[in-house]
């Protein structure tokens, strides 16, 4: 039997749920470091976070873009701090969040794994974006909590 070894991981990250974030970030780098693997760190702009106000207003929207990069790059630099060197930032906005982690960031990084965090106290239990990744993702998917 052959071991399973992962050499592209992504991890999600929730900007609203940081210690969500935190129990997935330290799994991901554990398994990122023990397989040598580069780490993608991603997040989406939720389409539901953009009124019709703020879609209209260039600098709302950049301002929420900018944001939302601060919140990746904290967890960038907290990987490369852990020993992570190969970690790449992405982000993607528009309609579902699991749509876009689905069709648009997985393309394009092309992952052997993906790590979620666990939504914070069973919240959204029945459209947790955590599940529907598991059950939608053609890739192996471990939801940390």
């Amino acid at each position: 039997m052959e071991p399973i070894v992962y050499d592209r991981i992504l991890l999600t990250i929730d900007a609203d749920d940081p210690d969500a974030n935190t129990k997935a970030l330290r799994y991901a780098v554990t398994q990122a470091k023990e397989f040598n693997a580069e780490l993608g760190v991603c997040s989406v702009l939720e389409g539901s976070d953009i009124n019709i106000y703020d879609s209209l207003t260039p600098k709302k929207l950049d301002a929420k873009r900018t944001a939302l990069n601060q919140v990746i790059e904290k967890y960038v630099e907290q990987a490369r701090s852990f020993g992570i060197d190969k970690v790449t930032a992405m982000t993607s906005e528009g309609g579902d969040i699991d749509d876009e982690i689905l069709d648009t960031i997985i393309p394009k990084f092309n992952p052997d794994l993906l790590v979620c965090g666990a939504d914070k106290d069973g919240e959204h239990h029945f459209y947790s974006i955590s599940v529907k990744l598991a059950k939608k993702a053609k890739i192996s998917v471990i939801v940390v909590r």
